[in-house]
C-alpha cells in the first residue's frame, strides 16, 4: 500500500493515470505526446506506477500498451474510505475503464493483482464451484476441459446461470480462457465476450492478470469496470486470510 501512496503523491504520475483513464491502452509514444515530457522521464514515472501495480502492460506485436489497473485503488477504498464513509463514498473505489479504442485488437480491460498463494490454489479458486460461490456469489461450473461448456450459476438454489460460455483454453495452473454470454444469447457468435486468466508465479507470490475483451455495449463496459475489481479483491482476501470480504452483488456483463 505504501508504494501506491508514493506513486499517487506525484502530480505527473497522477496525470498519466488520468490520460489512461481517458484512453486506456496507450503506447509510450502516445503518452509522451499527451503529457509533453521526454520518453525517458515518462518511462521512469511509468516504472513507479507499474511497481505500485497501478499500471499494467500488454504486448501487441511490437507495441507495448499501458493500462490503468484499478485493483489497488479498490483496495485503498476498502481500507481507508469505506470504513469511514461507506454509504456516501462507495463509488470512489470503483474506477470505470471506458475503452473507446480505435484499435479493435487490443484488450478492453486488463486487471492485475498479486496474491500470496500458489498458482494451483489460484486456479482452483477460479474453477471450483464451492470456492467461487464463497467469494463471487456464483458457482463456476464445468469440467474445465478445452471445448467444454461452463456456467456461472446463482447460489440461491435456483440453478439459474447468469452467464454461460465455452472453455477455449485450459492449461492448469497457468492459463484459462473462456467465452461469456447470457443464456438467451447462447449460439450467437456476435454476443460473446472473452475472458483470459493468466496465472504466473512472481517470486513467492502469484501474479493474476485478467483480460476481458470483445465487450459490446457501454452497459457491459460499466458492469465489468465495477465487477472485476470487487471480485479480485474478494478472491485475494479469501486466499490470503481464509475469509472473503462481505458479499456484494457482483456484476457480470449484461446484467
Amino acid at each position: 500500500m505504501g508504494q501506491v501512496f508514493k506513486a499517487l503523491a506525484d502530480d505527473t504520475r497522477r496525470r498519466l493515470l488520468d490520460r489512461l483513464h481517458e484512453d486506456n491502452g496507450q503506447t509510450l509514444g502516445e503518452l509522451c505526446a499527451r503529457i509533453e515530457m521526454t520518453r525517458q522521464a515518462v518511462t521512469q514515472h511509468l516504472a513507479v506506477l507499474e511497481a505500485a501495480n497501478l499500471v499494467s502492460t500488454v504486448r501487441r506485436g511490437r507495441e507495448k500498451l499501458h493500462y490503468l489497473n484499478p485493483v489497488p485503488l479498490h483496495e485503498m477504498q476498502e481500507r481507508w474510505i469505506d470504513k469511514f464513509e461507506r454509504p456516501r463514498l462507495r463509488a470512489l473505489g470503483a474506477v470505470k475503464r471506458q475503452a473507446e479504442e480505435a484499435m479493435t485488437d487490443k484488450p478492453t480491460f486488463v486487471y492485475v493483482t498479486y496474491i500470496e498463494s500458489t498458482p494451483e490454489k489460484v486456479w482452483d479458486a477460479l474453477t471450483d464451484a464451492e470456492l467461487t460461490a464463497a467469494y463471487w456469489g456464483h458457482s463456476n461450473v464445468s469440467d474445465w476441459r478445452q471445448g467444454s461448456r461452463w456456467e456461472h450459476v446463482r447460489t440461491d438454489g435456483s440453478g439459474i446461470a447468469d452467464v454461460v460460455g465455452t472453455v477455449v483454453e485450459s492449461e492448469r495452473p497457468t492459463r484459462l480462457v473462456t467465452t461469456w454470454t447470457e443464456p438467451e444469447n447462447e449460439g450467437r457468435a456476435d454476443m460473446y465476450s472473452r475472458v483470459t486468466f493468466d496465472i504466473q508465479r512472481h517470486a513467492d507470490i502469484v501474479r493474476l492478470t485478467v483480460t476481458h475483451e470483445d465487450l459490446r455495449t457501454e452497459r457491459d463496459l460499466a458492469d465489468v469496470s465495477l465487477g472485476w475489481p470487487a471480485v479480485l479483491s474478494n478472491l485475494k482476501s479469501l486466499l490470503e486470510t481464509g475469509s472473503p470480504l462481505p458479499q456484494e452483488p457482483w456484476l457480470v456483463p449484461g446484467k
